[in-house]
């Protein structure tokens, strides 16, 4: 890791006009306000995930995607361990998961970060919007929560 690599990287995702899937950005952008003043931290907010960010990835050393899930209940809150995906799928698409950018990582840099999780918010919808649903909504103080607390362990989590 050299001197401007972060030690800890949010990577968020979504997009703000469709309503829940907003989610991301806004978490992004409250870490950035919440973690101002720790330059071990960086945060990144896309509308997608694309393969350019493998760098980012890989120089870091650890870090915490954040994106909406449709396939959970809305405003459940889940983080899980994230492990590069096999195979080389979605190099042709200009949208990557958490699995396949840890992979490109892996594939074009030759390192990936000490731990790769992943935080995400259920979403009630996706429709065009740009309010959270009334269960995302009132996730938020949850949510800001768990990032917070998840950050703080990845900082503090021993070699």
């Amino acid at each position: 890791m050299n001197q401007t690599s972060p030690r800890c990287l949010i990577l968020a995702c979504g997009n703000t006009l469709r309503s829940d899937d907003g989610i991301g950005p806004w978490l992004a952008n409250w870490a950035e306000q919440h973690f101002s003043n720790q330059l071990e931290i960086r945060v990144l907010s896309r509308q997608q995930w694309t393969p350019d960010l493998a760098e980012d990835i890989a120089n870091a050393d650890s870090v915490l995607f954040i994106d909406c899930s449709i396939e959970s209940p809305s405003g459940s809150l889940h983080i899980q361990e994230v492990r590069t995906s096999s195979g080389a799928e979605g190099l042709a698409t200009h949208h990557q998961g958490a699995p396949q950018l840890l992979a490109l990582a892996q594939e074009l840099y030759n390192s990936l970060p000490r731990h790769a999780l992943l935080l995400t918010v259920g979403a009630g919808s996706t429709e065009l919007g740009e309010e959270f649903s009334a269960d995302v909504a009132a996730a938020l103080p949850a949510a800001c929560k768990l990032l917070e607390e998840t950050v703080l362990r990845l900082l503090h989590t021993p070699d």
